[in-house]
């Protein structure tokens, strides 16, 4: 009965006050509960009635009650009280009120046990609140804010993985009301939301992270607002002290945008803001931020935000090399999520492959490689091209990085065909490009990429008919090039593996002084063809003498090494090896690592007989038809070609592979094919392999021998040329061989059928070459009665003139082939003569001589000329290119005498500027191998005079005195010609100072100048002429180096023949160019347009001897200057240079200038193709790299196979 004032309780409840125990409160509690459970608002005399208890219960003595229990029956009540007094609390007082609705708040932790006894009625105290809304009441209150961010703590505190979808529904709904219904969120209990954001506090409680993502969608276009205000003071006025989560605006600004975009529309220009601020850490922590927003994979922030996008993209510019590298990293999350975007990035991307930063252009590639490994198609062929074209970084790193990952996109794409014959068509480059880096000078490189070849290209692990289908098709699909690349990378190797074999040998022999001595050498070899040649010394040095202490290691790589180790014992010889060497506790072990790379290089992994075997099956496949050759992508034809040539490459470097008579009959089987090509193939492989043939197989002997004497009669001018070797090569009684094949064809020989000549010819000159001894006699009577009288010297038919330089072999009359086939024969006949008992030799010169020096008097054709002068059936367009290469083919494997390197100074004079740069490289190449080859070898100091590069200047000077163009010792124009063709060579001689060099070439000069020319000693003319030249070298050293005017190391040595011996007391201290003379060719007056720069202009006309024809006693004058050599040159090498080769070069040097009125301007590309020291392959021209890119002087070395 409340009429009297006093608290009316539901029936049976009896007074409840501090006077009764805890116990007893608690059982009447429930039963209070329970009544106000039962009551709906529309119970107004009850309402009436309980009012006291409603008001007794919001007495301290409940609110601060110390029984957990006790005080959640209270909260219960009261939350039932605002439901039934809804929408009036019967409470007006606001701190009443406040300390009501914190007292529910705080019971409301109860929630967080799921296992509690309690729980249901925490779940119900939370549901009535949420269902009524009952903390909207609060909007009244003044500091109503405490209350929700209490409420918001709370319930973000207590929410765990326990709780059912009911909870986390309520607690939205008693959350989202108050966000939504109030007049704003203040910065306080936005915090106490978005802290649960947080990545430290996400981690910690993912489920009150996930109930503030709903909550902040639920509310998004109520909180957005607040939100907005919230950055805005932090990023752009920076205000950073409104909230304590400014300093994780960015990791905010990720989350809230994943969870909805719409909360940031007034937030995204903020960020374009600070993408241009000046502090360098702030734009990175931007970019990282917005990298992380385009790039999730359902973002469409770029399409949506065009501005910000561009904006963000001008960051892949920014000065700040962190914020450079945080955008290209994010560029492959990109590309792999929104392909769509790619064309925007891939110009940017662009740029930061040349970036100067090595890190940057290495996660380009990074980049790159990682979305074409998860889909080809994610990548463009431009983007693709970027790596490309890093694969020639000038850094190792990054390099490395783009050769190994354009081979796993080869080995996932075409090897593997993942993604289907598209796919394959689309990266079908990588393996031409990959192998083209083995023309890289760097021993990094090589070693690299024998390690994608075995590992990605013919994977070494695949079983055996799998690993040759993979290589045969493999070199069937290779451009020249890189066809050229493997090659010599399997020279490269079988050449280590020589040097190997040769040190183990040495092992074998008596210790001694001499022993040592080359067995030094040779580990310094090796060490050359492992990274790193300086530390490799040392380590190699190591393995020597373990090798020298461990016999058993001996043997197992003596068997590594054996011609007839298999691929299977390889692997097994390597790994033990490897064991022995391996020490425990040593983890990282660099003298194994080395060890490593040198049996990597040398073990036989993908050849021997098995394989070989395998390989041959597939071409007979191939020639039955029955191949998959066109679903390889590669024609019948074109795959029965290039096997045999894969083949007869092998039988250079696995020739005991080859020894079984399957092979050898499948051989046979290609000897009777019709293709030209295949057959002279098939010849060149019996000739390097069939040396056991004889003894062994019978039977192949029995049927090679007829088609080989065939091919030597009958066949095309190649086959009969290896048919001859392949007699002499692998027959002991070559002898009756070659005399059957000889006889016949040296009666048969007539002139006036000269079509059937030129296979004759090419047979009878090479048999001669090979067997000088044995068909002297006959031979010498086939050159002077048929050779020279009745084919050289008689012509049956006129040439009718076309008005080309030059015309191809259909062109061309039979008559003039067979005479040019009949010049080489007489070549031939020469280089088998080793002695000149018969004074053949010389007369045969002179017949050489005259013909070129007359300008084919004999004959009057223009090719023939052009024959005699080069030796070699070459384009007289190219002449003087393949000329240069063949030089210095000889003179890098120093075949030929040092004088030989002087050639290279008239180069000078070659019109055509990449023909000069070509040229530059041999000279470059052959004058580093040379003083590699001083450092490498000790013995070498004994032999300065023919191996230092700095003794060409004697020969240089020699050899532009007698220069025909030079004919007037003061005229400036031929003066100004010889001192460009002396600084073309003194600029390579000069480019380091070693021991003094420059004081050394500059004492050559003045010392020549103390003596004449040995050729010519009486004249004074000459001399004259001689003394200029060596007073413009003395100039030009003069003016290029403050160092020469040292003391020379040591007295220089002149050459004799060359030379005469200074006189006693001959001083010659005359200047012979004036001042001015040197002052003009120094710096003066602009040179003529001719002398260096034009292609279509001559040289110089002043002073130029017109081209008369010698009369015979001037040709023999020529001839007959044979003055001694050094002891250690050959006598064939002794004779040519001083009168052929100087007329044959000087001769054809100066015909490019004639030519170069009437040549066009293309020509200038014909240079850059050369097989030894600089073609670029794929490129047609020398490009500079722009910034970041490897810089090189000249294209990547080609391979040389003449070691073959």
């Amino acid at each position: 009965n409340s009429a009297d004032g006093k608290i009316a309780y539901p029936p049976g409840v009896k007074e409840i006050t501090d006077k009764i125990t805890t116990d007893e409160m608690i059982k009447r509690l429930k039963m209070v509960v329970k009544t106000f459970m039962d009551m709906d608002q529309d119970s107004e005399d009850e309402k009436q009635q309980y009012l006291p208890l409603a008001l007794h219960l919001a007495s301290e003595f409940f609110l601060r009650n110390p029984n957990k229990d006790v005080r959640l029956l209270v909260a219960c009540c009261l939350a039932d009280i605002f439901r039934i007094y809804a929408p009036e609390a019967p409470y007006t007082s606001h701190d009443k009120l406040k300390d009501i609705f914190l007292f529910i708040t705080r019971q409301l932790k109860g929630l967080e046990d799921t296992k509690s006894p309690q729980f249901n009625r925490y779940f119900y105290l939370l549901e009535n609140l949420a269902w009524v809304k009952s903390y909207n009441i609060c909007f009244e209150l003044e500091d109503c804010n405490e209350i929700f961010i209490q409420l918001f703590r709370t319930l973000f505190s207590v929410i765990n993985n326990s709780h059912n979808k009911k909870v986390q529904m309520h607690m939205l709904d008693l959350m989202s009301s108050i966000i939504m219904e109030g007049d704003g969120v203040t910065q306080e209990l936005l915090d106490s939301i978005l802290i649960n954001l947080i990545p430290a506090h996400k981690n910690l409680n993912k489920q009150s992270f996930d109930l503030a993502k709903v909550l902040l969608k639920r509310t998004v276009q109520t909180i957005e607002a607040c939100i907005a205000n919230f950055f805005n003071q932090v990023l752009v006025l920076g205000r950073s002290s409104v909230s304590d989560l400014s300093e994780h605006v960015f990791d905010l600004i990720q989350e809230l945008f994943a969870i909805d975009p719409h909360l940031l529309l007034s937030v995204m220009p903020q960020l374009e803001f600070k993408l241009k601020s000046n502090d360098g850490e702030e734009r990175l922590a931007v970019v990282r931020l917005l990298a992380k927003l385009f790039g999730s994979k359902d973002s469409d922030l770029a399409t949506q935000n065009r501005p910000l996008w561009q904006c963000f993209l001008g960051r892949f510019n920014d000065i700040h090399v962190p914020v450079r590298l945080e955008s290209v990293k994010f560029a492959s999350h990109c590309l792999m999520n929104h392909p769509d975007l790619a064309k925007d990035l891939t110009e940017y991307l662009k740029v930061r492959s040349h970036d100067p930063e090595e890190a940057i252009r290495h996660d380009v590639i990074v980049t790159i490689i990682t979305a074409a490994k998860r889909d080809l198609a994610l990548v463009n062929d431009q983007l693709l091209g970027f790596v490309r074209e890093r694969t020639l970084d000038k850094r190792w790193r990054v390099r490395k990085e783009a050769m190994m990952g354009l081979a796993q996109l080869y080995k996932k794409y075409c090897l593997h065909g993942e993604a289907g014959k598209e796919a394959a068509e689309k990266v079908s480059w990588i393996k031409d490009k990959l192998l083209h880096i083995y023309y890289q000078n760097s021993i990094d490189d090589k070693l690299l990429v024998e390690k994608i070849f075995a590992q990605y290209l013919v994977p070494h692990n695949l079983e055996t008919e799998e690993r040759m289908k993979c290589l045969y098709y493999l070199y069937a699909s290779l451009d020249p090039n890189a066809v050229k690349a493997l090659n010599e990378m399997w020279k490269c190797q079988n050449m280590l593996r020589s040097h190997v074999r040769e040190l183990l040998d040495l092992h074998k022999q008596p210790t001694s002084e001499a022993n040592c001595s080359a067995m030094f050498g040779k580990l310094m070899t090796i060490a050359k063809n492992l990274p790193d040649p300086g530390k490799a010394q040392d380590f190699v040095k190591k393995f020597n003498q373990v090798l020298g202490d461990d016999e058993k290691l001996r043997s197992q790589l003596e068997l590594l090494i054996s011609p007839t180790c298999s691929c299977k014992q390889a692997d097994v010889c390597v790994r033990e090896i490897a064991r022995k060497l391996a020490n425990p506790k040593q983890p990282t072990n660099p003298f194994l690592e080395m060890v490593k790379f040198l049996l990597e290089r040398i073990a036989p992994v993908h050849i021997d007989s098995e394989a070989i075997s395998a390989l041959v099956k597939l071409m007979n496949k191939s020639i039955e038809g029955t191949a998959d050759d066109e679903e390889e992508g590669v024609s019948p034809d074109t795959a029965i070609r290039s096997g045999l040539e894969l083949l007869k490459v092998l039988s250079f470097t696995h020739p005991t592979s080859f020894h079984s008579a399957e092979t050898y009959e499948s051989l046979l089987q290609c000897l009777r094919m019709e293709d030209d090509k295949v057959a002279e193939a098939a010849i060149q492989i019996f000739r390097n392999t069939g040396h056991k043939i004889e003894t062994d197989l019978p039977q192949i002997r029995s049927t090679l021998i007829p088609i080989l004497h065939q091919k030597a009669k009958r066949g095309t001018p190649h086959q009969a040329k290896q048919a001859v070797h392949c007699i002499h090569a692998i027959f002991t009684n070559k002898e009756v061989q070659l005399a059957q094949i000889f006889e016949p064809l040296s009666r048969s020989l007539n002139a006036d059928v000269p079509e059937q000549l030129i296979t004759p010819l090419v047979s009878l000159g090479h048999i001669s070459m090979l067997a000088p001894d044995q068909f002297a006699s006959p031979m010498k009577s086939v050159v002077a009665n048929f050779i020279v009288k009745d084919l050289l010297m008689n012509d049956r038919s006129t040439g009718e003139k076309n008005g080309k330089l030059w015309s191809p072999d259909e062109e061309v009359s039979p008559e003039v082939l067979a005479k040019v086939q009949a010049i080489k024969l007489l070549v031939r006949w020469l280089l088998g003569m080793k002695n000149n008992q018969s004074k053949s030799a010389n007369s045969t010169l002179r017949l050489l001589s005259a013909m070129l020096v007359s300008e084919g008097d004999l004959t009057e054709q223009k090719r023939i000329r052009t024959y005699i002068g080069t030796i070699y059936l070459i384009n007289i367009e190219c002449l003087r290119q393949i000329f240069a290469q063949k030089l210095h083919k000889a003179l890098v494997k120093l075949l030929l005498p040092l004088e030989y390197m002087a050639i290279f100074a008239l180069c000078a004079k070659d019109p055509v500027k990449e023909r000069r740069a070509h040229a530059r490289q041999c000279l470059l190449k052959n004058i580093s191998i040379r003083r590699e080859y001083i450092k490498q070898n000790p013995m070498a100091t004994e032999k300065l005079l023919s191996l230092l590069p700095e003794y060409v200047v004697p020969y240089m000077i020699h050899l532009l005195a007698h220069d025909p163009d030079f004919t007037r010792s003061q005229d400036v124009d031929q003066l100004r010609d010889i001192k460009e063709c002396l600084w073309f060579m003194l600029e390579v001689l000069m480019t380091k100072n070693e021991n003094n060099s420059h004081a050394f070439m500059k004492k050559m000069a003045e010392n020549i100048k103390l003596t004449k020319d040995a050729q010519s000693p009486d004249e004074s003319k000459m001399n004259e002429k001689l003394y200029t030249v060596c007073d413009v070298a003395l100039c030009v050293i003069n003016s290029k180096s403050a160092l020469c005017n040292a003391d020379s190391p040591k007295d220089p040595v002149l050459p004799m023949k060359f030379f005469t011996q200074p006189e006693k007391d001959f001083c010659n201290d005359k200047s012979y160019i004036s001042e001015e003379t040197r002052v003009l060719l120094l710096t003066g007056k602009p040179k003529p347009a001719g002398v260096l720069g034009a292609v279509n202009k001559p040289l110089s006309a002043t002073g130029r001897k017109p081209y008369v024809r010698s009369t015979g006693a001037e040709t023999g004058s020529n001839i007959n200057v044979n003055s001694e050599l050094n002891p250690s040159t050959g006598n064939r090498s002794r004779q040519f240079f001083s009168p052929l080769v100087f007329v044959t070069i000087t001769h054809y040097l100066r015909e490019g200038e004639r030519e170069a009125d009437t040549q066009a301007e293309g020509e200038t590309g014909s240079m850059h193709r050369e097989p030894d020291v600089g073609f670029n392959p794929g490129s047609p021209k020398i490009t500079p790299w722009a910034k970041g890119r490897h810089q090189t002087a000249a294209p990547p070395r080609d391979p040389q196979l003449v070691l073959f």
